[in-house]
């Protein structure tokens, strides 16, 4: 689905002639849930809301946009729905031009940096005030910055987790992987996976993919010795601390020693999703999204998932990247108390367990797990959940973090494809990242 695609990612582009003040949670002086009752009647005021769709209701199930309307006729909805790609580009316009939707969702990375450009609502106090913050996983908070604020809420969640092959696991007497597994157990398992069965000196069959990308490549393997991209403040480069190195070197080492196809290799046998649905690769880590994309061109793809493997440093880290809703912090105090119906609404039990039957995202909402549906592959859809409730991490994101992300990636490549060592490529790619978190500071 693009709009979980990495590479759909447009850069931020500065939000000229924007001379805006973060209105924040402070402006929440009127009865924000309260249906937007007008002084002296019982009737519910009318109020106008513009929601912007990406991706329309390929991304956003209408069922849940008419079930809101249904529950709250006063609000009448104006729905701005186009293209992801047309989307992303004409949004950083109507910013800049004052007249965005009233509430629309877009990357989490986004929608940090209008926060930082005060485009954003400041939705802490609202979550403070009208929801019950334990009946939600880690999630709601992935657009939290070190200051409190909380620029947006979740669209839906995308962890990564471990999918396996399991009739390549069977086929070869090797248990399936369990909630306890490290790096090291998966690995063990990968070489002895990993087959030249016709002896012709030609690998059939792979242990494990390592991907190149972030979410599912460098970032979790940065961090499985202690190590990682960014310090806790995310306003430091840490790539260069010796476990940051070292996590990266057994990243690409898992190419090197045969146990992971080559880019070259992947390529002639059609992609990643191919090889895997094919059974050629036994495992790999995945986002949740990517099950529609199993279910649709290999339904007899017999796999299932389990939970991202602990790191060497005995620690487990779970990639999690969101699309979430921002509210533009300019509207009438009037209309943004709508929208915060209206993401009341979408975090609700009936919303959340519309999305959470679709399968294109993982709810939010701790109590719309129960209805995953164990029926379709993987059947243990609980390990991405679980994986968030216990270690779930966004990949550092910050303001900066699209442009920062840019310009360590073909370094990153570059150590994926060995024509850089980890130790040359960390000090390359620390030196970039720094110098974009200098900038935006």
């Amino acid at each position: 689905m693009k709009a979980w695609r990495e590479k759909s990612v447009l850069a931020l582009v500065p939000l000229i002639a924007l001379s805006l003040s973060a209105c924040g949670g402070n402006e929440t002086s009127g009865k924000t849930g309260q249906e937007g009752k007008s002084a002296g009647t019982s009737a519910p005021k009318e109020v106008t809301l513009k929601i912007g769709l990406p991706g329309a209701y390929d991304i956003t199930k209408k069922e849940i946009i008419d079930g809101f309307q249904a529950k709250y006729p006063h609000i009448k909805l104006k729905i701005d729905e186009s293209p992801w790609s047309d989307f992303s580009q004409k949004i950083t316009a109507q910013v800049a031009a004052g007249n965005p939707p009233d509430v629309w969702f877009q990357e989490n990375a986004v929608i940090l940096g209008y926060g930082k450009r005060g485009a954003a609502e400041n939705l802490a106090p609202y979550i403070k005030r009208d929801l019950k913050q334990d009946d939600y996983n880690k999630g709601l908070f992935a657009a939290q910055t070190a200051d409190g604020s909380v620029w947006g809420v979740p669209h839906g969640l995308n962890p990564a987790t471990l999918v396996y092959n399991k009739k390549l696991f069977a086929d070869n007497g090797i248990p399936a992987p369990t909630n306890n597994w490290t790096y090291q157990d998966m690995l063990d398992a990968a070489k002895k996976l990993t087959k030249d069965t016709n002896g012709d000196g030609k690998t059939d069959f792979y242990g494990f993919n390592v991907a190149s990308s972030i979410t599912v490549g460098w970032f979790p393997w940065s961090k499985i010795y202690g190590g990682g991209i960014l310090d806790e403040t995310k306003t430091k480069a840490i790539v260069t601390d010796p476990k940051t190195i070292q996590g990266l070197d057994k990243w690409v080492s898992v190419v090197k020693e045969g146990i992971s196809p080559t880019e070259d290799i992947l390529k002639a046998g059609g992609g990643e999703a191919q090889m895997f649905g094919s059974g050629k690769i036994a495992m790999l880590f995945s986002q949740y999204s990517n099950q529609l994309i199993y279910a649709k061109n290999y339904p007899d793809l017999d796999y299932d998932a389990a939970p991202m493997p602990k790191g060497m440093d005995g620690k487990r880290v779970v990639p999690l990247v969101t699309n979430s809703w921002v509210v533009y912090s300019r509207a009438s105090q009037e209309v943004k108390d709508a929208a915060w119906q209206f993401l009341q609404y979408y975090l609700s039990d009936e919303a959340q367990e519309t999305l959470a039957k679709s399968g294109n995202a993982l709810p939010v909402k701790k109590s719309a797990e129960a209805k995953l549906d164990p029926t379709t592959r993987p059947q243990n859809k609980k390990a991405y959940a679980d994986g968030v409730a216990e270690a779930g991490t966004t990949t550092d994101e910050n303001p900066s973090w699209q442009e920062w992300r840019l310009a360590a990636q073909p370094i990153f490549t570059e150590i994926y494809q060995q024509r850089k060592t980890p130790e040359q490529g960390a000090k390359e790619i620390q030196e970039k990242i720094q110098a974009v978190l200098d900038k935006n500071k």
